[in-house]
């Protein structure tokens, strides 16, 4: 293994819970709670900061698939966003085509799943995907 890129979101102390608890959107912030759940209980994990507004679950030298590019990441996470959750799933999500034609209302990006609110999707899809995103290597 080469040397890791030096990337600015890092993984620091700051308070999870003080986070979403700031979310202005009462709506998002117990959507957050939620899915905080959900990825706690996949990955068996304590959630972490990572920068100002990324929450992560666990550890894992993540590859670029286009550059090759090693950095330290996060396995499973999320962000609150303003427009959306973004929800970092890390897997090539067009091979879960067959489960996300049940999931509901959603957008993707490359590893990235977004939604607006839970009440867009059912959530049983939702966590069988993020369960899924957990046993990717």
């Amino acid at each position: 293994m080469g040397k890791l890129a030096e990337i600015k979101t890092k993984e620091n102390d700051s308070s999870v819970e003080d986070f979403i608890n700031s979310v202005p959107d009462e709506k998002k912030r117990k959507d957050s709670f939620i899915i905080l759940d959900l990825m706690r209980k996949a990955t068996n994990e304590k959630p972490k900061m990572w920068g100002s507004s990324l929450i992560g679950f666990g550890n894992r030298i993540f590859t670029s698939p286009a550059t090759g590019r090693q950095v330290e990441w996060f396995i499973i996470g999320f962000s609150p966003r303003k427009a959306n959750f973004s929800l970092y799933l890390s897997m090539d999500i067009k091979q879960y085509a067959n489960t996300l034609e049940k999931l509901g209302k959603y957008k993707t990006g490359q590893g990235c799943l977004y939604i607006n609110k839970l009440d867009d999707v059912d959530i049983k899809v939702l966590e069988e995907l993020i369960n899924d995103a957990v046993k990717v290597k």
